[in-house]
């Protein structure tokens, strides 16, 4: 770490990325347009998702005073993600007494400060990248085409759920109906 001279310092933190959803990172596709009768190239925005791999690990220099939700964009940035930055947090690891603790860092808490308070040791302080498990769902960090996708595959859900409740109660109806026939002289 380095001092300023206006008293804040700048240094290195070292972020794990433990994600276990994909991310999106944008895809240009080229696809020939039809003006003044010839084709030429233009850009199509898209997106692609995949995983990042296990244990990616990744250093990056910041101020004292960036905060919790900066260093998030900055990740973000460098892998290139354009996903909310909402959908993920950072979390502090520490480790005593063979115990693994995680606790989410808050929007506003300062990471490298941090890092200085606990020491070098990585047992005692580490940080790593999370999906924002809140246990309530963020709708406002999904696109649009993500939202429509959602209800397209709880449509789909809805009417499997129907179609089997339907077929449980038709064969409910059969052997009622088939029991009263056999009680019923005919």
């Amino acid at each position: 770490m380095s001092l300023n001279k206006d008293g804040s310092y700048t240094g290195f933190i070292k972020v794990q990325l433990k994600l276990v959803r994909p991310v999106s990172v944008p895809a240009t596709k080229r696809v020939p347009s039809l003006q003044a009768g010839r084709p030429h190239p233009q850009g199509v925005k898209r997106r692609t998702s995949f995983y990042l791999p296990k244990g990616t690990v990744k250093h990056l220099h910041i101020l004292s005073h960036t905060c919790a939700s900066e260093v998030i964009d900055a990740l973000l940035r460098k892998f290139t993600v354009i996903d909310n930055p909402r959908k993920f947090a950072l979390f502090e690891r520490s480790e005593k007494d063979e115990q693994v603790y995680l606790r989410k860092l808050g929007d506003d808490e300062q990471p490298l400060r941090l890092r200085l308070l606990a020491g070098p040791s990585e047992k005692v302080l580490s940080f790593i990248l999370k999906e924002n498990e809140t246990g309530e769902v963020n709708w406002d960090a999904f696109s649009l085409p993500e939202l429509h996708n959602f209800l397209l595959i709880l449509q789909r859900e809805e009417e499997e759920h129907v179609r089997r409740l339907r077929h449980r109660y038709a064969r409910c109806r059969q052997k009622m109906q088939e029991a009263l026939a056999a009680l019923t002289p005919g």
